[in-house]
């Protein structure tokens, strides 16, 4: 199983596609490409609610 991200996916006009095995690893890569790329320090919780709907499980190998 793993997991995937767009930035397009919660509205943003960014090319940002990322995946991972898990949830957990998921996250990092998604909270580093918003502080460098959206300038956010911290992603707030309005933003987190959209990312994580985002989210999409995928059966497979990564």
């Amino acid at each position: 199983m793993k997991y995937t991200f767009a930035c397009k996916d919660i509205g943003l006009d960014c090319g940002f596609k990322t995946d991972a095995k898990t949830k957990e690893e998921l996250m990092p890569k998604i909270a580093a490409h918003a502080k460098e790329k959206h300038g956010m320090d911290t992603i707030p919780p309005d933003v987190m609610k959209k990312v994580q709907a985002a989210i999409k499980e995928k059966k497979g190998l990564l």
